[in-house]
């Protein structure tokens, strides 16, 4: 089911008639300039026998974001499930946009959430669809939340407890409100910030492939990257030799590419799916200054108004 979105967008048959129509400025949850909030709490890892070790305590909260199949054939014992899909408004050709607050209202209340709980998230892939549940978490303020390092690959490595029916939780009546708008960025503050020129405070992280950043692999009506991004391909993050756990060395890996936490980062991919987990990476390794752009190149790529180098190019069209 198609879930409403919360900036406008049209069907991709739209876009041969009038490209530069389709894209309406996101709908703002705030006034002035962007400022990071240093009340963001930390995001902490947590290793599954440390998990395994909490599971009946009344405060936590696990949170499945696995793929749904997987989930019906296995899962942490007590998970509630968000299937990927949840997390995203779904409608082309941005369709990694957030969705509308009353879809998030919805979905939170089902899953029973409490802003008191102890949230540990994890899916079956590395981190992408956890850290896009980070980034939203984060954007409605929630104040404690873990990764469980590795997910579903390292808690079945481990040989821990697993439970195969699904878990169903009382409703909740919490209110949802966005509350830390400023850990999102749109296509109209990156544009304002690249017009600055050599006086520009952002960084751009792409977490797509090379090729995709390079603009030889295409998955829009444009190609390429966003002038001055700094590509590091998401899975290059993790440690695929220990069930894709993050990486040991990351934080000094990305400060010598560039993306060090200092730095006034915005991520982004095709959909905010992958940089979901370069966003929750940043977070986890205390970066305070990070954002992820949710309409990614999926907006950025189909708009005519935004500016698109290559590697052969090396220039803005």
């Amino acid at each position: 089911m198609v879930q409403a979105c919360e900036a406008l967008s049209l069907p991709y048959n739209a876009l041969q008639q009038t490209p530069s129509a389709l894209f309406q400025p996101v709908i703002s949850y705030r006034q002035g300039p962007i400022t990071m909030s240093n009340s963001l709490p930390s995001v902490e890892l947590i290793e599954p026998q440390q998990l395994a070790n909490q599971l009946g305590e009344e405060n936590l909260l696990i949170i499945d974001v696995c793929n749904p199949a997987t989930y019906k054939q296995v899962h942490i014992p007590g998970a509630v499930h968000i299937a990927p899909g949840e997390l995203v408004c779904g409608r082309p050709p941005a369709t990694g946009m957030l969705p509308s607050l009353e879809h998030l209202q919805a979905l939170f209340n089902r899953i029973g959430y409490q802003k008191d709980k102890h949230i540990v998230v994890y899916d079956d892939e590395g981190g992408g669809w956890a850290g896009r549940l980070i980034w939203t978490l984060d954007l409605i303020g929630h104040q404690k939340m873990s990764y469980l390092n590795g997910g579903l690959h390292a808690w079945l490595a481990a040989q821990l407890p697993l439970q195969k029916d699904p878990v169903t939780t009382k409703p909740s009546s919490v209110g949802v409100a966005i509350v830390n708008p400023a850990v999102r960025a749109t296509a109209e503050e990156i544009m304002e910030e690249l017009s600055r020129g050599d006086d520009s405070n952002i960084t751009i992280w792409d977490a797509r492939s090379p090729e995709e950043h390079a603009g030889t692999k295409q998955f829009a009506t444009r190609a390429g990257h966003i002038p001055g991004a700094i590509n590091f391909e998401w899975t290059r993050g993790m440690d695929h030799q220990h069930q894709y756990r993050i990486l040991p060395d990351l934080s000094s890996v990305l400060a010598n590419l560039g993306l060090g936490a200092d730095k006034n980062i915005i991520t982004h991919c095709q959909t905010h799916h992958r940089s979901g987990f370069t966003y929750m990476a940043g977070r986890i390794l205390g970066y305070k200054k990070i954002r992820a752009y949710d309409g990614s190149w999926s907006e950025w790529g189909n708009r005519a108004d935004t500016p698109v180098a290559t590697i052969t190019s090396a220039t803005a069209e």
